[in-house]
């Protein structure tokens, strides 16, 4: 699934090849669950004809292109939105540029959202996200005080994109495991210098990916990233990976070094990975603000209570209890399997050069055979 990263790699590749260039075509799809326009799939087109683009610009996990006029459009990535530029075969939305290059957003699972505004920072989604993790970083001192009054855990905050926006699943993991803080500690009660070794994980992980182009074969080999997929028993620096559920999201993280101190988070905890059900699909789509749909899902993941301290019996083992459905048969979609059943056609935005085929702007998208892509 694409998280700050991953869109900014995009944002570059947009900036560095289309910036400048005008649209002389545009083709939308006809799905009005993607592409969210009040003037529909033709007052689309006819708004990106002519223009010229002036900008790419990011905020998050949203990305829009700022044109010589307005409306401007804006991509929501979703679970498998990408962007393509010089060219792709199969393209359903599509904006061609005056050389003849063709810059494309493609979405196989249909979770992604496309929208015009007449000024994209000042209405929803994009005015209701947090600061940005790369652009707008929090000081030190404002990042400490911001979790002091926080009683939720600590995974379910980081994924809280009014928070802080851009930081999806793998990365708080990733940071978490880095600041030897367990997902479902309560953030009021970390110390100051837990937060502080968060809010450094945070900026170095952010920088790193961003500095690689999110290509994830150039992540450092000791990261918990080349370890955690699969919810799949595994070691990473020679210790055990174990998996739960914190904020709505299966989680990995390293028992040895992450330590549960006092309070606990109240989100339920799965005790085997064999025992995530198989549609955890649903479960794992991003909890966005933005997106009333993954607001739904959020609401309909299994949580459990806390009431003194202690697990109510409604709730308890919610987590840990077998479910009918799932051993593990099929990967959930943070795997990055790309063989669920969709019962609709893939749609693409796209912009495509004489005829030859794009080159993925996500890098990493080439590396289809490791599961990180849907994360």
């Amino acid at each position: 699934m694409p998280e700050l990263p991953e869109v900014e790699a995009a944002r570059r590749a947009v900036e560095a090849h289309c910036v400048g260039r005008r649209i002389v075509r545009c083709v939308v799809a006809d799905d009005a669950k993607v592409v969210v326009a009040a003037a529909g799939r033709v007052g689309f087109e006819r708004a990106m004809v002519g223009r010229t683009i002036v900008a790419a610009r990011r905020k998050g996990k949203n990305l829009w292109l700022r044109l010589d006029a307005p409306p401007f459009p804006s991509f929501q990535f979703g679970m498998a939105g990408a962007i393509y530029i010089k060219g792709v075969p199969v393209t359903k939305y599509k904006r061609q540029l005056d050389d003849g290059l063709e810059f494309s957003f493609t979405d196989k699972r249909r979770f992604a959202r496309v929208r015009l505004f007449e000024d994209p920072e000042t209405v929803p989604p994009i005015s209701e996200l947090g600061p940005d993790a790369l652009f707008e970083p929090m000081s030190v001192d404002n990042f400490v005080d911001s979790l002091s009054g926080k009683k939720m855990g600590i995974k379910a905050l980081l994924l809280d994109q009014s928070f802080i926006s851009g930081i999806g699943n793998w990365i708080a993991d990733e940071v978490l495991y880095q600041s030897r803080i367990h997902p479902l500690q309560i953030a009021s009660t970390l110390s100051r210098e837990s937060c502080e070794a968060l809010h450094r994980s945070i900026h170095e992980v952010v920088k790193y990916a961003v500095e690689v182009d999110a290509d994830c074969d150039r992540f450092p080999e000791e990261w918990l990233f080349h370890h955690r997929w699969g919810k799949k028993p595994g070691k990473v620096n020679g210790k055990k990976i174990e998996f739960i559920t914190a904020g709505g999201r299966t989680t990995a993280y390293v028992p040895q070094l992450q330590k549960l101190i006092g309070l606990r988070s109240s989100k339920s905890v799965v005790a085997n990975p064999e025992q995530v059900a198989e549609n955890d699909d649903a479960k794992e789509i991003e909890t966005d603000p933005e997106d009333a749909d993954n607001l739904n899902t959020r609401k309909r993941v299994a949580t459990s209570k806390v009431v003194r301290g202690k697990q109510n019996r409604g709730a308890a083992g919610a987590g840990s209890r077998k479910r009918k459905n799932g051993v593990g048969k099929q990967k959930s979609s943070e795997d990055g399997n790309e063989d669920d059943k969709e019962t609709a056609e893939p749609n693409k935005v796209s912009t495509n050069s004489k005829g030859e085929n794009a080159d993925p702007v996500r890098r990493s998208s080439r590396n289809t055979s490791k599961p990180r892509q849907s994360h």
